[in-house]
């Protein structure tokens, strides 16, 4: 009998699955340390204990990204060790900070396969949660993978496509417990915008770029367990070249997001997302923004904005998205909907 595990292949996924994934991980401000290196995050919130009490915490919690990529990572074994690649994401919400000290663990369910008309893969959604110690869920989001099949010759399985929710409805964005921007403090956070500034349908160019490098991506796989073999092994691909995390991504293009966004302070959902096209070391990263909707909440002084994130690499046009066939631009890594919390 082996003993090592070659991972799923599309026809080991049935619905209805649940899946409990290894190994709980403690997260403490090692994770903190590392994420700030690997990318120029700068959201007060998560930088300063004395400014996240300010602001009716108990100190400051990890990075929101910190928790996804965390959860995300104990996820690849079993979900997308044979991916070809990770797709698309739905119904995001975070719904408890993480803190130093906290263990995360993280299990699944399958909620939809699809075999693709080549015979030689097929799109898996899974529904993950996020757990803490004391199994309360801190995160929970769908995501859709693309996966090889082991046995060709495996019959496809019923197709079942699960009905997701375009956008997480504003009433059901979680604030956490004791967050207060009333007194709010715009010069430490980095710049004055606040809430009321933003209109809907308005981008911003965050101006700056980040060539990616190899090096640092594997640390980012490796730290966030991410094993997947388009990421590790530079044989897997035909091309000779490792895929760059998706999760990179959106964290560099969140971390580019500050200039200009600087008081879009806590992810509390996402509503959906596209790797819209490959990314290798070598390419620069640009992002720019766009205010999609904005809405109250009952938190004092706390007002929620729903952004839309994109990621391009080098030679992008400006605002650069789709072209007139309703696809994206070659130039486009990452499209990403997202709710953030910001101060009214």
């Amino acid at each position: 009998m082996a003993k090592t595990n070659p991972g799923r292949f599309f026809e080991d996924y049935k619905v209805g699955q649940v899946i409990r994934h290894a190994v709980p991980r403690t997260v403490a401000e090692g994770e903190r340390a590392l994420y700030h290196a690997l990318y120029p995050a700068r959201h007060a919130l998560y930088s300063s204990d004395e400014f996240a009490a300010a602001s009716g915490l108990d100190g400051s919690p990890l990075d929101d990204l910190i928790a996804f990529h965390v959860v995300f990572g104990k996820t690849v074994p079993d979900v997308s060790l044979n991916a070809v690649a990770n797709l698309g994401y739905a119904e995001g919400r975070w719904l408890k900070p993480v803190w130093p000290g906290d263990t995360l663990r993280s299990e699944s369910e399958v909620i939809g396969v699809k075999e693709n008309s080549n015979g030689k893969s097929g799109v898996v959604y899974v529904r993950t949660r996020g757990l803490n110690q004391m199994d309360e869920v801190v995160l929970d989001y769908v995501r859709w993978v693309m996966v090889r099949k082991g046995d060709l010759s495996a019959p496809a399985p019923e197709t079942v496509l699960p009905a997701l929710q375009k956008v997480v409805p504003a009433e059901d964005l979680v604030v956490p417990e004791g967050l207060d921007f009333s007194d709010y403090d715009f010069g430490l956070a980095g710049e004055p915008h606040r809430w009321g500034d933003y209109e809907i349908g308005e981008k911003i160019d965050h101006v700056d770029g980040v060539t990616i490098e190899e090096a640092e991506h594997m640390i980012a796989t490796r730290l966030w367990q991410n094993t997947a073999k388009v990421h590790f092994d530079a044989t897997f691909r035909d091309d000779g070249k490792r895929l760059i995390y998706g999760g990179h991504v959106i964290s560099m293009a969140r971390a580019l997001s500050f200039n200009g966004l600087a008081n879009a302070q806590m992810i509390v959902a996402l509503n959906g997302g596209a790797h819209a096209n490959p990314c290798f070391a070598g390419d620069t990263v640009r992002a720019w923004s766009e205010v999609l909707d904005k809405a109250e909440t009952d938190a004092p002084g706390v007002g929620a904005i729903r952004l839309r994130l994109v990621a391009v690499k080098q030679g992008a046009a400006e605002f650069a998205l789709k072209g007139e066939d309703g696809k994206y631009a070659p130039e486009v890594l990452l499209d990403l909907d997202y709710w953030a919390l910001m101060p009214m």
